[in-house]
Formats: C-alpha cells, sequence, structure tokens
C-alpha cells in the first residue's frame, strides 16, 4: 500500500495541473486570511508608510491590472512550454516529454502566475468604495504589489530556463543525473562478493516441482509494470507461510492474462490475499522511472540514435549520451547488485524477484548505439574509449567478459564495415587497450 501511495504521489507531480493548483489554493487561502488581518488592523496600520495609500478606485484599477496581466502571461507561458514539449518530442524523441512534464521549474511558475491572478481578484472582492462604507485592504493590496514583482522576477528566470532546457547537451546531461540518482535510490550498497545472495542457500529452498505446481496469481490487466510493493509481498509470504516468485521485473511489459506471481505451495487463498498480491504490482499503460533503472538508459540509447538518424546527424550528441551512459555503469559496478533470494529473519526462503544485472545493463545501453554506428568510425571509438574506462573499476569476471564481448562486437563490425585502413588500424588499438585493461585487473 505504501508504494501504491508513493507511485500516486509521484505521478501528481508529475504533471502540469497539480502543483499550480495547489498554489492555486494557498493563494486563495493567503487572500482570505490577508482581508482578515487588514480588517482586524485596520485602525492600527493607518498611515504606514510602506503600505499602499490609495483609495478604492486605485486599488481597484491596480489590482484589475495586475490580474489580467497575470493572466495573459500564465497563457503566453503555457504556449511557450507546449512548443518546447512538441520540440522536443520532434527532435528527441517522445520519451522525453515525461522529463518536461516532472520539471519543477515551469509546474512553480504557471503555478505563480495563476496564484497571483487569483489572488488579485479575490482581494479585489472585498474592496468597498461607497459613501456609507469604505474599506481598502491595504495590507492585501500591498501584498498583491509584492506578488506581481515577484511574478516578474519569476518569468525572467522562465525565459531562461525555457531556452537551456530545450539545449539538446542540456536535456542529455538532465537525463544522466536522472539516471546516476536511479542508481543511488536502487543500488545504496557498495560492491561486495557475499553481500547479497544471488543464488539460494540451499537447493532445498526451492521445492523441485516449484516450477510445475506452483499457483499462478494474475488477473486481466496488461500493461508495463511500474512497480513492485516487495514489501507487503514479503509480509503477506510471511504471515501465510508462502514461498512467491515474481515473474516480472519493473518496466517489462505483462501480456493480459498472464500470472505475476507464482506461490508455494499451491494452495487457495482468500479473494483479500489475491486482491492484495495484485495490489502490490503497479502496472500502468507506460514504463516508469520509480523502480526502473533502464528507463533513464533507454531515454539516452534513444537520443543517441536519433542523433545518429541520416535526418538529425549529431554524432556529438551521441557521444555525450555515450558518456553519459558509461558514467551510469561505472557506478553501477562499483553496486551491489539487489538480491535475487530474500530470506526472513528465520532464514527461511520467501520471495524470488527477477533482477537485473550490470551485464544486462551494458548490453540495453550499447547494443543499439553499435548496431546503429556501425561505419560510424568516431562513435565506435568512443564507445571503446568508455569500455575502457569502465573496464578501470569493475572486479567480477562476468563483468568484465560482458565488456570484452561488447568490444569484440565492434571490433568485427570495424573489419566488416570500415573501409580505411587507418581507421581499421585505431579501432584495433583501442580494442587491444580495453583487453590490456581488463587482462591486468
Amino acid at each position: 500500500m505504501k508504494m501504491r501511495i508513493r507511485t500516486f504521489i509521484a505521478k501528481l507531480f508529475a504533471t502540469y495541473w497539480f502543483l499550480p493548483s495547489m498554489m492555486a489554493v494557498l493563494a486563495a487561502t493567503l487572500s482570505v486570511l490577508s482581508v482578515r488581518l487588514d480588517q482586524a488592523l485596520e485602525e492600527r496600520i493607518s498611515g504606514l508608510v510602506w503600505l499602499y495609500a490609495g483609495g478604492p478606485e486605485g486599488a481597484r484599477t491596480l489590482l484589475s491590472t495586475v490580474a489580467g496581466s497575470m493572466i495573459t502571461v500564465a497563457g503566453v507561458t503555457f504556449s511557450i512550454t507546449i512548443v518546447a514539449l512538441s520540440f522536443a518530442s520532434a527532435q528527441l524523441g517522445p520519451r522525453l516529454l515525461d522529463n518536461f512534464l516532472r520539471d519543477r521549474g515551469n509546474q512553480v511558475v504557471l503555478g505563480t502566475f495563476i496564484s497571483t491572478f487569483l489572488y488579485c481578484l479575490l482581494v479585489l472582492l472585498s474592496i468597498r468604495g461607497s459613501d456609507s462604507q469604505i474599506f481598502v485592504p491595504e495590507i492585501s493590496v500591498t501584498f498583491g504589489i509584492a506578488l506581481a514583482l515577484m511574478s516578474i522576477g519569476v518569468l525572467i528566470y522562465f525565459f531562461h530556463h525555457v531556452s537551456t532546457s530545450m539545449h539538446a547537451e542540456e536535456i542529455v546531461a538532465t537525463v544522466g543525473m536522472e539516471l546516476d540518482r536511479a542508481v543511488d535510490k536502487l543500488l545504496p550498497g557498495r560492491t561486495g562478493i557475499g553481500m547479497f545472495e544471488s543464488e539460494p542457500r540451499d537447493e532445498q529452498d526451492i521445492p523441485p516441482k516449484f516450477d510445475e505446481k506452483a499457483l499462478g496469481v494474475g488477473d486481466a490487466r496488461s500493461g508495463y509494470l511500474q512497480s513492485v510493493d516487495f514489501e507487503s509481498l514479503l509480509a503477506l509470504a510471511r504471515e501465510h507461510d508462502l514461498l512467491m516468485r515474481i515473474n516480472y521485473r519493473p518496466g517489462d511489459f505483462i501480456p493480459p492474462e498472464k500470472d505475476i506471481v507464482d506461490l508455494w505451495p499451491p494452495k487457495r487463498l482468500d479473494d483479500k490475499e489475491y486482491q492484495q498480491i495484485n495490489q502490490a504490482a503497479i502496472i500502468g499503460i507506460y514504463p516508469s522511472w520509480n523502480q526502473d533503472m533502464t528507463y533513464a538508459v533507454n531515454q539516452l540509447v534513444a537520443i543517441a540514435l536519433r542523433a545518429l538518424s541520416p535526418s538529425i546527424n549529431d554524432p556529438f550528441l551521441a557521444m555525450s549520451c555515450i558518456d553519459r551512459l558509461g558514467a551510469a555503469l561505472i557506478r553501477l559496478a562499483q553496486k551491489s547488485i539487489p538480491p535475487s533470494y530474500r530470506y526472513d529473519e528465520g532464514g527461511k526462503l520467501r520471495l524470488i524477484t527477477s533482477s537485473f544485472s550490470f551485464e544486462g545493463v551494458l548490453d540495453r545501453s550499447f547494443n543499439q548505439i553499435r548496431q546503429a554506428a556501425v561505419s560510424d568510425v568516431a562513435i565506435m571509438l568512443r564507445l571503446l574509449e568508455t569500455l575502457s574506462t569502465i573496464a578501470g573499476v569493475v572486479e567480477r569476471a562476468e563483468q568484465k567478459e560482458a565488456l570484452l564481448r561488447q568490444g569484440e562486437m565492434i571490433r568485427r563490425a570495424g573489419d566488416r564495415f570500415v573501409a580505411e585502413k587507418l581507421d581499421q588500424k585505431d579501432i584495433l588499438q583501442r580494442y587491444r587497450s580495453l583487453k590490456q585493461i581488463l587482462e591486468a585487473g
């Protein structure tokens, strides 16, 4: 349940309506409180030089001008944001739209203009200018002026922010930093053999006929597995003395009527328990960044592939993506892989998860780029240089084997698709350097 709530909150903050709506509610509340403060201190604040000292008509004109200009600027801001989204989608791919939607800067800018408009509009309703009663909320009007001045600063920030956020290198850097944060979030530990359990403690922990007779649990939903509430499943398995195997990992597509979880022993549970199991798997129409490290990897790969396409032909942008992927793989190589086999406090196996590996992330990062750049010598050289940099920090034999395999595929592609002998020599030299680093340990 906690994971579902966290996922729901994350989705709320990845929209252009939630944060501006909350800011608008705060502005409406602030307008009521400031007007009441004016009513309570009407006689005491009279004559203060830093407060608005005009009459009712002047206050109405001032607040009307601010409110009208703010709603106009909000419309222009939204239009510019849509143009930026369209540009990013056309040039770098629709996968990046989610990054723009989660941009706090754009959300705060839009919310500031809407909040200032709503505040001035509500304070305007409280002004009285008849002969029988005159009331000018001096504190409220002064605060409205302050909000207008702050909005000018926010508008200047927005022009700078939207212009830099559309820069391709800036987008690549942002996605790269998100990938680094995902690695640190999902893999908090340092590398060390024995710090995680990639194999069962005992072969008897998994029943011999588990694959044949385990009870599959799933429903009619189909879509991408966005996150899994492992703690809820672990607690449920402990409560009912079960062994659960999760057949998918976050980021995988789940076809309809497929079993998400297998149970042992294959005994029937109550509908409530089945519902808890299904609710622990959060499925959406698209992948999510919550527990899926490869989400940002796929974004960088998509940018690199578009940069290598004939329509864009920007190899330097593809090199930037390779550099960011290499930096993330270096960080990943120094982390502990999450355990595939989870035991309870009593040493009994409860969960079998489908975990990712360094080798899998490496292949996902470089395979498609290598295949798209078989005749681009500069990209192939950058791939080999990045592999050599990663090779300097890896320790496990499986990691070294995966790096060497990537290097060999690049070398063979150079022999086959590169016609210039000197270019082939450069590729062979980089490959030998990679091999020497791996052999030297």
